[in-house]
């Protein structure tokens, strides 16, 4: 079709003026119905031990931090195993898998709090005060509020990571010693949310380093506003967000609710839209109210009990091997789940590439159990103690029933366990750092898609002092571990990763337990809930019709 042009200047005015004008009236339309709006309650189940994603390892810590307030380089497709850009747009590989170069997002604008109002946009500089903080024990920051990061530890990064250089303002380059196929899925993760350097320059002039885990300041979807430890965490909008078609909630609210009774109840009664962790028994309390609905998927989790493989008589195997044969899994998946699990065998789910389908349990057995710890040296028993979490987990809807339970099955080969708990975010901490437990009761939610997160981050012999609560070092499983980190093929990989298994089941360092069905409780007032495999609990997309 051929146009005309028009001759008569009037009329071109009087053209592009109502076309101005109708151009306007959409704008602002869009504008209208784009801008955030609502405030969501979610009844969380407890009260984060902080704000600083990197100090932390736990979901509770990273739905109060990164799923709100910040963002990593690269990270997870909402509901999905998938990588998406977010604060890198792209990244180049070496060919040796040893180099890694992330080109930055330009106009990505860091939160305007109270505390802190930005002079400039995210750039390298960020991305280097973030991991050189955790990579350097004499980084400046670091030295002032010195403090521990176990994901970074646990993942292998402190030895691993060589060098992390300032190409320019907008490209940043890792070198590493060793090779390491999934280090961009690791970046991933919560531990690499990126914090502001002009940030914490301020703390530093301030002598206020400690505030980065209390007054948090990110580019994410959402901005800090208040927090009151066991009741509330409140966010608002971010209106600067470099997405701002995924925030469209005005105002998010934690409402810190450890007993699931109570959170079902608040959902009820409307106090909350969204309610985490039910107890299997809630989930029918759920589907008959209409005005509620579940998002539900297969949890990519495992529960387990770890034994402390440096206290003694648990650093024996048969020992071991007596505790976990004298455990009835069927019996707590009834109890504890409701039948809404499955038997756990592996370290892993089976889901996860490279399970193998090849390994069996031990049989419940408690006659060649108690048989067991009397060729171990203990015809008459021993006494432990046994850690129950004190909240419910995707992986555990009730730790203190199923402890009271495994109490009733090691009763019955002679060993005593003492039951104990602390306050979630101490229970953490006791049990990476202290290793005080002998038992303890733990779980997982896979973060990152990938084998290693189950078999090197609970299991390697970096994470002990961290996420390896069995403190369970064995040279022939690491070395398996590390050598799959550096190889592509993913036929070798898993190889590699099969073998490990065999190892873990041969030494049993953990009892696998369950695999649970994961639900959500939520008001049918809510849109665009996405249930994620990884277990985290994001608000961006989110909206309340």
């Amino acid at each position: 079709m051929i146009s005309r042009p028009l001759r008569d200047p009037a009329s071109v005015r009087r053209i592009l003026s109502r076309i101005s004008f109708v151009l306007g009236l959409t704008v602002l339309s869009a504008a209208a119905q784009a801008a955030p709006s609502g405030t969501l309650v979610f009844c969380s189940e407890g009260s984060p031990a902080g704000f600083d994603p990197g100090q932390h390892t736990t979901s509770t810590d990273f739905d109060a931090s990164t799923n709100t307030v910040y963002n990593e380089l690269v990270q997870f497709r909402r509901g999905t195993l998938d990588l998406e850009p977010a604060l890198a747009t792209s990244w180049d590989v070496s060919a040796d898998q040893r180099t890694y170069t992330f080109h930055l997002r330009k106009g990505v604008k860091f939160q305007t709090t109270a505390w802190f109002k930005p002079t400039r946009e995210f750039n390298a500089d960020d991305v280097l005060f973030t991991f050189n903080r955790m990579l350097h024990a004499d980084d400046p920051f670091r030295k002032a509020y010195p403090t521990s990061f176990p994901y970074f530890s646990d993942l292998g990064f402190a030895k691993n990571i060589e060098s992390i250089d300032r190409v320019d303002e907008t490209t940043v380059r890792f070198r590493l010693k060793e090779p390491d196929v999934i280090f961009v899925r690791n970046l991933a993760m919560s531990f690499a949310s990126i914090l502001s350097a002009e940030y914490a320059a301020k703390l530093t002039e301030a002598h206020r380093e400690a505030d980065i885990n209390q007054l948090p300041v990110g580019t994410g979807p959402f901005a800090f506003r208040s927090y009151q430890k066991d009741a509330l965490i409140r966010y608002d909008a971010n209106p600067d967000y470099w997405r701002p078609d995924d925030v469209k909630l005005a105002h998010l609210v934690f409402s810190i609710t450890p007993d699931p009774a109570a959170r079902i109840q608040k959902l009820a009664n409307g106090e909350c839209q969204v309610s985490v962790f039910p107890r299997p028994a809630d989930l029918d309390v759920v589907r008959r109210n209409p005005s509620l609905t579940l998002v539900s998927g297969v949890g990519f989790n495992v529960g387990f009990v770890a034994y402390n493989t440096q206290h003694a008589p648990l650093n024996k195997l048969d020992v071991r091997r007596a505790l976990d044969m004298a455990i009835d899994k069927p019996a707590i998946i009834q109890a504890v789940f409701s039948g809404n699990a499955t038997v756990a065998t592996n370290p892993m789910p089976p889901a996860q590439w490279s399970y193998d389908k090849e390994l069996k349990d031990a049989p419940h057995d408690p006659a060649k159990a108690k048989a067991l710890l009397a060729q171990a040296g203990f015809p008459d028993g021993f006494d432990l103690t046994l850690w129950a979490m004190p909240v419910q987990r995707p992986y555990n809807p009730n730790a203190h029933l199923m402890a009271q339970l495994i109490q009733q099955d090691w009763a019955k080969i002679g060993v005593r366990a003492k039951i104990v708990s602390y306050e979630w975010g101490e229970y953490n901490r006791r049990a990476k750092q202290g290793g005080e437990h002998d038992a303890i009761l733990y779980g997982w939610s896979g973060d990152n898609g990938d084998p290693d997160n189950w078999l090197g981050t609970l299991l390697g012999c970096a994470a002990v002092g961290g996420s390896n609560v069995s403190k369970w070092c064995d040279p022939a499983f690491n070395g398996l571990i590390e050598k799959a980190r550096e190889t592509s093929d993913t036929n070798e990989r898993t190889r590699l990763y099969e073998q490990a298994q065999v190892i873990f089941k041969q030494q049993v360092p953990y009892t696998p337990v369950a695999h649970s069905i994961v639900s959500l409780p939520a008001s049918k007032r809510v849109s665009g809930l996405v249930f994620s495999p990884l277990g985290s609990h994001r608000f961006d997309g989110v909206s309340l019709n």
